[in-house]
């Protein structure tokens, strides 16, 4: 008797099946991606507040700090680093240190689903490398300020683990702890924001 194929799809909310393996845009949908980085942890859950700091929230911060950077006036690469994260509503968080310790499968994974999220939303399924590179700079500033702010770390831990923020990104900026429904509906809200400044400047 055959051995039964292991299932390598997940049942979203908005009734799509994503095949983990591989993703079609077809399979994605904006509300199961909100959804999802609403509930999913940063630091594992390992942060001073009432609620945990999500994905979702990150991912909001990320584009308000790129947003201030020489790649922030076209919508379509502030829209990126909104879904820079978008891959973690089914494959999880992970920090550093694990994602060392997994080797290359979870990095395939995240690529996988990454393209096709970029071109679900009209984006190339690879970024270009300097918007990579700004993307993941304000990543790192996120993280920097999460750290301090949040997870415990001390200036000089920061310091050595993620680079100082220049003060010009940082000035009014702030870590939100809030429900994951009202997390939730700021990612929408952002998202269709940037859709809607896509769409108008294409005209």
């Amino acid at each position: 008797m055959a051995k039964q194929a292991k299932r390598a799809w997940q049942r979203m909310l908005s009734g799509r099946r994503l095949d983990l393996l591989d993703p079609t845009p077809m399979d994605i949908e904006i509300s199961d991606i909100a959804h999802g980085l609403a509930f999913v942890a940063r630091w594992n859950g390992q942060t001073h507040g009432d609620w945990a700091y999500s994905v979702a929230e990150h991912s909001l911060l990320v584009e308000e700090i790129f947003a201030r950077g020489e790649h922030g006036r076209d919508p379509r690469w502030r829209l990126a680093a909104l879904l820079h994260d978008a891959p973690e509503y089914v494959i999880g968080d992970m920090i550093s240190p694990v994602k060392a310790a997994l080797g290359g499968e979870y990095g395939e994974m995240d690529t996988r689903l990454a393209a096709a999220i970029h071109r679900r939303f009209g984006l190339p399924a690879q970024l270009p490398v300097a918007i990579k590179r700004a993307i993941k700079q304000a990543d790192r500033i996120s993280a920097w300020l999460e750290a301090v702010q949040i997870a415990g770390f001390s200036r000089a831990e920061a310091d050595r683990l993620f680079p100082i923020p220049r003060l010009d990104l940082l000035e009014g900026l702030e870590i939100r702890l809030r429900p994951p429904r009202e997390t939730r509906n700021a990612y929408l809200a952002r998202f269709d924001g940037l859709i809607a400044e896509i769409d108008q400047s294409s005209r």
